[in-house]
């Protein structure tokens, strides 16, 4: 089997959580510039899963779509993964997990569904806030449990879904929900469930990710072969020519960076 996996991952699969597979080569988050990068070196796989933005620009679809143009496969789940793999599944990235298929779906469409923020890398990447999409798989196990109905639960997901992703946490979460006039007995129904019912989602789907991968690079699968042309445009040219600049700079002053998972 190739040694060719080059996974990009951050809180939603921090390095505490990585398989000791010495078949996958991990990198953190990814932004702009960093997929061209990795596919300069030709692996047979990359896996997106976290990425940032809002501190440094987010990895760019065209820089997926050149790494398909050369024959190699790119996969998505959980987080900017998901988001990138539902925008160019059409063109041959593979999306894995509930997350893509919400997206892919048009069950959810904003970015602020997988945002998280996360402290640095020297301290494993550690997730602060909880990001929307495990909040909604939590409410909906929630319900399916009897821990609450189907109304309160998607008064939660309301509640929740109005907190700015950089205070979304499940203690924030059910205080607003209180506040918001929510009965106070079925939120602390809520609260006291949550160590032993809380879904992590965006999790799951980035382990299914490398399982999918895992699978394609042991069935040793031929190169991608794509049947539409990138356009050399000048600004993408440019844009070549520029990364590795780039790539350092962009690195700079990345202390607890935000991440969109979409990142």
């Amino acid at each position: 089997m190739t040694k060719a996996a080059i996974i990009f991952a951050g809180p939603t699969l921090p390095p505490s959580a990585h398989p000791a597979d010495p078949i996958f080569e991990w990198r953190p988050p990814v932004a702009q510039g960093d997929l061209y990068r990795a596919a300069l070196s030709r692996p047979a796989a990359i896996g997106v899963i976290d990425g940032y933005f809002e501190v440094v620009p987010t990895v760019w679809h065209k820089e997926i779509l050149w790494a398909l143009t050369q024959g190699i496969a790119v996969f998505g789940a959980a987080s900017i993964g998901a988001l990138r793999a539902a925008e160019l599944d059409g063109f041959g990235m593979r999306g894995v997990g509930k997350v893509y298929e919400w997206f892919r779906d048009g069950v959810l469409q904003d970015d602020d569904e997988v945002a998280v923020l996360h402290g640095p890398e020297e301290l494993g990447y550690q997730a602060i806030t909880d990001a929307m999409v495990d909040i909604r798989a939590t409410l909906q196990a929630a319900v399916l449990e009897s821990i609450v109905d189907a109304e309160l639960g998607a008064s939660i997901i309301r509640v929740a879904k109005d907190l700015f992703y950089k205070e979304r946490a499940y203690p924030a979460v059910l205080k607003a929900a209180i506040g918001a006039g929510l009965p106070a007995a079925a939120v602390q129904a809520v609260a006291n469930w949550l160590p032993e019912g809380r879904i992590a989602q965006k999790l799951h789907d980035a382990e299914a990710l490398l399982q999918v991968i895992y699978s394609h690079l042991a069935d040793n699968a031929p190169p991608l072969q794509v049947s539409w042309r990138l356009a050399e445009t000048p600004a993408w040219v440019s844009a070549q020519n520029y990364v590795p600049a780039f790539a350092e700079y962009s690195r700079m002053g990345v202390p607890a960076a935000w991440l969109r998972a979409v990142s």
